[in-house]
């Protein structure tokens, strides 16, 4: 997607990955400074160890302690979350507004976290294994409590911002789906992932993962360019 929209915009630029062991993390940093970098994408699981060795971080960034982009400025490394702003867009295309929402999130890592930052002002419910060590801004219940499918089931919108069902599975039970509520899938395959089929089947107003994908690729894009993202050009190397 971003080698694609180097080339339509004329940039002899090239976006490579980098596998990094933990032990790797500052040095791999470090090279980032360079003077031929630009930045970087973080991903899973360095999302919120990258924060301790940037320079600045974006305020909402700071909030979701989750960074995902990072800019490099003269040899200062600057940490965003493009996240945040991609379900925004997501939220819009499904027609919710998060002031005084009812959202249920599926999960509680970075991904959460720039889920609950793109709906401030709503009354959010995390699921997660683990709620008692979950530090999260709303309530955190568990996969298996009573009242987690009731929470899902009258949400005006549920979040899964966890990697469960990029196959045949579902990362809840389909009779927990929301009655009238929108689904935003962060999850993206080809034809989209089981919850976002089974909710469309329902008549429920969906937003999947190749449309998160490609606003937060956008939104990076400028951040190191400084220059509008080609988004045909970059939607064209998706398979959605």
């Amino acid at each position: 997607m971003h080698n694609a929209a180097f080339r339509a915009v004329g940039l002899e630029w090239t976006y490579e990955l980098l596998e990094v062991a933990p032990a790797e993390l500052p040095a791999v940093l470090d090279r980032l400074k360079a003077p031929d970098v630009a930045g970087a994408n973080v991903t899973i699981p360095y999302k919120q160890s990258v924060m301790e060795h940037l320079d600045s971080i974006a305020d909402d960034a700071l909030r979701a302690r989750a960074v995902n982009t990072i800019v490099n400025e003269g040899g200062r490394l600057e940490g965003f979350n493009t996240d945040i702003a991609a379900i925004r867009l997501a939220l819009d295309e499904v027609g919710v507004k998060p002031h005084g929402a009812n959202a249920v999130i599926l999960g509680a890592g970075g991904a959460a976290r720039a889920a609950a930052q793109a709906l401030v002002g709503a009354h959010i419910t995390f699921l997660t294994r683990h709620p008692e060590d979950a530090v999260l801004p709303g309530k955190a219940v568990g996969w298996d409590d009573p009242g987690a499918a009731a929470s899902s089931r009258s949400a005006d919108v549920l979040v899964n911002a966890t990697p469960l069902g990029r196959r045949e599975e579902m990362p809840l039970r389909p009779a927990a789906l929301p009655q009238r509520g929108a689904v935003i899938d962060l999850v993206y395959v080809t034809g989209g992932t089981p919850l976002v089929r089974k909710a469309r089947s329902l008549g429920l107003r969906t937003a999947d993962g190749w449309g998160v994908l490609l606003s937060q690729g956008a939104t990076a894009f400028q951040l190191w360019t400084g220059k509008p993202a080609p988004l045909e050009a970059m939607r064209d190397t998706l398979q959605p």
